[in-house]
């Protein structure tokens, strides 16, 4: 069987068990879409503010202010889901969002360089705004199937959310080059816009729009013990994973071929798909500290590969430890979905999206500090050792 061949029959199979569950087709498709706009607003944003203030710093801070909004808002826009009718939040989120995207889009347009402080006020309430669509459809995905077809929907989204990391850039990117920042910027609002009240339509139509009675008790989710090691858990391999990220893009960067990035992140991601597509045709539990282990040991491959400074070496070693990256990410998601209590699933997708952004937040700094002084090596060599301190911390997790 060819690769192709074998991706064919993946990319059909997960189809053909999409459909089979009712109502979950279309529900996963606009999951998607809605967050398209996700890997492509920061692409287009940099470009925006870069060209306005004649600063990647200042792109830098703006990026950062949407970040810190993403993480604040994580649990509450969670836990408004938990308490409300999911479909409501998400018009009402959405039209701000939308707004707010266009005020940044045309800010730069009405004000010289020297304001650029209020786009990142503005952006800290962009992030505040964003639609929660992973939230929504990650707790909405055990409402509707269980056992392993639900540990085969996670290990599906996750694959399928490599592609929008390729695709969003891309679209942004394009529209940049042939149109403008602002366009792009405000195209990427458009995306968010369309893609959270599709989400919302399909949300009524599966029937996951109420929300479910909550668990007695009612404390504060970060106290409860096997969650609160899970969120760690997710922190740090995120941190891995973005670490690498940063490393890909400064490898190439210093080697004169900034394109480079672009082609090893795809094929980084391109991997991730596959393996996360021909993962989810396995039956079984996720063995989730395995996953975590195999993920670490590829990142540590990459280490030797980057201190060679040969291309095809580090595309080699990202092709072969890609394909674990997506069914880790599905099992960090189904881990968390099975620890959180009934009726709060989204809330504690929400504490694990800011758990992920602190952990980038930590990560990138240390990571770009060992680029600057050391090598590509050391800051993947750090990223394998967070990765391999994720899966000790996973096998102490009791679910």
């Amino acid at each position: 069987m060819t690769v192709s061949t074998g991706f064919v029959g993946a990319v059909r199979h997960s189809v053909d068990m999409l459909v089979a569950t009712p109502g979950l087709r279309p529900l996963f498709a606009w999951a998607l879409l809605g967050r398209l706009h996700q890997a492509a607003t920061p692409v287009a944003l940099s470009f925006l503010v870069a060209g306005w203030t004649g600063s990647y710093a200042v792109a830098g801070a703006v990026g950062a202010g949407l970040t810190i909004g993403l993480g604040i808002a994580g649990p509450l826009r969670g836990r408004a889901a938990d308490r409300a009718p999911a479909a409501r939040l998400l018009v009402a989120t959405a039209l701000s969002y939308g707004l707010g995207i266009g005020v940044l889009g045309l800010l730069p347009s009405v004000l010289p360089g020297a304001y650029w402080p209020l786009a990142v006020v503005v952006a800290v309430l962009v992030g505040l705004a964003m639609p929660p669509v992973a939230q929504i459809a990650r707790a909405a995905w055990p409402r509707l199937t269980s056992g392993q077809a639900l540990q085969r929907v996670f290990t599906l989204e996750a694959s399928w959310q490599e592609l929008l990391y390729v695709v969003g850039p891309t679209i942004a990117a394009f529209t940049v080059a042939f149109f403008s920042p602002r366009s792009a910027t405000w195209l990427c609002g458009v995306l968010a816009v369309a893609g959270a009240l599709g989400f919302a339509v399909a949300v009524r139509r599966a029937g996951v729009d109420t929300p479910l009675p909550r668990a007695a008790g009612g404390g504060h989710l970060l106290r409860d013990g096997p969650l609160l090691s899970g969120l760690t858990v997710s922190m740090a391999l995120v941190a891995a994973i973005v670490s690498v990220d940063l490393v890909l893009i400064a490898w190439a960067r210093d080697g004169g071929r900034p394109a480079l990035a672009g082609v090893l992140a795809g094929v980084w991601s391109g991997a991730a798909l596959l393996g996360g597509l021909v993962v989810a045709r396995w039956t079984g539990p996720p063995r989730f500290p395995l996953r975590i282990l195999l993920t670490a040991l590829g990142l540590a491959a990459l280490a030797p590969a980057f201190h060679q400074s040969s291309p095809w070496l580090v595309a080699a070693v990202l092709a072969v430890g890609g394909v674990v990256i997506a069914p880790t990410i599905a099992a960090n998601n189904s881990l968390i979905a099975s620890l959180a209590p009934a009726g709060r699933q989204a809330e504690a997708f929400g504490w694990m999206s800011t758990a992920q952004t602190l952990g980038s937040a930590v990560a990138l700094p240390v990571a770009g500090w060992l680029l600057d002084h050391v090598g590509a090596w050391a800051a993947t060599a750090l990223a394998a050792l967070i990765a391999l301190l994720a899966a000790g911390l996973a096998l102490r997790v009791r679910r």
